[in-house]
């Protein structure tokens, strides 16, 4: 058969992602079928895709959702919109089925089953689809594959995909050039699956809380690739990278052991390290650690199910801005169990957090199948699931949302280093103007003076 994968994600703020999981969703499927991607990120718009519906005359499009809505309160935009456009396009320019999938639509696939009137989709991981296409092609019953669903028929989520999973990246696909020419930073991943707890977390749900490890040297032998292929920079992009520290030292022995010499960056939960453990990271070509920090409360780190306290925080942190790395925290204010007192004990830590890029988001998004969702729903900040599609914020009950902002802006005052949200168009136009330049890599580090 013949399969076009599509991504559908089109938001670049504050930079453009790589679809990482349609590598190895068309890894999983070359073998028997006639697959390509397309990017909606680099096609230039519908009427291109149009084109390559006519073009390609697939039997199968699989439409990877990658994002519900961008997350930002400041600047909330849902992608409901933009992806019915993109299905309604393909129903005019195609006879093909239509088959969602990806981590969004696995977060809330009900509404989109509903909304876009897909042929089928598949929950979790996009290995799956193999399956779908066999029973497809065989005329068997699809709706006996875990993790397959229908218009008429519904699923719970399956258990993690139980076979290794293989990354097809082929660097002479149009979409990998795109990324190329726009920064050179393309993206890996080192491990599947995620057993914190945090109050708000998705990953759990889509990927499973038992972590499954692609071996140090098979990653190694991917970066390299990377490296080939002409990327000037590399973010992994597991939901948190020291998870598991003897797995991830590993992973950075093999990349000094195998060559690879461009940069990388990653999001690191800021819990104690084992000794020199960022100077290592850095020998093997660490340069960006981004913490998922969210408070410097500990009243409220605990209120978010966080395993780390802040003095944590100011360790983790000390540590890598030693081992002369680039430093970014991210918060998230006005969650469960925010109060004055805490949000004080936030802005008054954040101080001590020298030579680091400051991101503060002032609103908790609320997902489905979140600890979150269920305390929302008892406080009646929502109603049921289907009003979450658009983005909706959890909302402290104990301090007005509109307050966390001002003192956050007050306390900032004009630092270049303090941005609130993602930073919206203006620094998404920032960076593509960087990028154009031949800078590379997610560029915060300029914000640090």
């Amino acid at each position: 058969m013949k399969v076009l994968l599509v991504s559908a994600n089109t938001h670049k703020d504050p930079y453009p992602v790589y679809p990482l999981g349609l590598d190895y969703v068309a890894a999983a499927i070359a073998g028997d079928h006639e697959v390509q991607i397309t990017d909606m990120n680099g096609l230039g718009g519908i009427e291109q895709l149009g084109e390559t519906l006519r073009g390609f005359s697939p039997d199968v499009v699989g439409v990877s959702l990658r994002n519900i809505d961008n997350t930002d309160v400041e600047d909330p935009i849902g992608f409901m919109g933009s992806y019915r456009n993109l299905v309604q396009a393909i129903r005019d320019h195609s006879d093909a089925l239509v088959v969602l999938g990806g981590s969004g639509f696995t977060i809330n696939p009900e509404p989109f089953m509903d909304g876009l009137k897909a042929d089928y989709g598949i929950l979790g991981e996009g290995e799956r689809l193999g399956l779908l296409l066999d029973a497809i092609e065989k005329h068997k019953d699809a709706a006996a594959i875990p993790g397959v669903v229908m218009p008429s028929l519904r699923k719970p989520l399956p258990g993690p995909w139980g076979e290794e999973f293989h990354r097809g990246f082929c660097k002479d696909r149009p979409h990998v050039q795109f990324y190329l020419r726009r920064g050179g930073m393309l993206n890996l991943q080192t491990k599947r699956g995620c057993g914190y707890r945090c109050i708000y977390c998705t990953y759990p749900h889509i990927e499973g809380r038992a972590k499954r490890f692609v071996s140090p040297e098979k990653v190694a032998d991917t970066a390299l690739q990377l490296q080939a292929a002409g990327a000037r920079y590399f973010f992994i992009t597991d939901s948190v990278f020291n998870s598991d520290f003897p797995h991830n030292i590993a992973v950075a022995q093999a990349f000094r052991k195998a060559g690879v010499s461009i940069p990388w960056g990653a999001y690191f939960m800021p819990v104690g390290p084992p000794p020199n453990y960022f100077r290592l990271m850095a020998e093997a070509g660490l340069t960006h650690v981004e913490f998922g920090t969210e408070s410097l409360s500990d009243r409220v780190l605990s209120s978010y199910r966080k395993p780390f306290k802040a003095q944590d925080v100011f360790e983790s942190h000390q540590e890598a801005v030693d081992a002369g790395l680039h430093v970014a925290h991210f918060f998230l204010l006005g969650g469960p169990g925010e109060t004055s007192d805490t949000l004080e004990e936030t802005l008054g830590g954040v101080e001590k957090l020298k030579k680091s890029a400051l991101f503060f988001f002032c609103g908790m998004r609320i997902y489905p199948n979140t600890k979150l969702f269920d305390l929302a729903l008892e406080e009646g900040q929502i109603s049921n699931i289907g009003n979450v599609m658009e983005p909706v914020f959890y909302r402290s009950p104990h301090i007005d949302a509109a307050e966390i902002l001002r003192r956050v802006k007050s306390q900032g005052g004009g630092r270049i280093n303090w941005v609130v949200g993602s930073g919206g168009r203006k620094t998404a136009k920032t960076i593509e103007r960087l990028y154009e330049r031949g800078h590379t890599g997610p560029l915060w580090e300029h914000l640090v003076r």
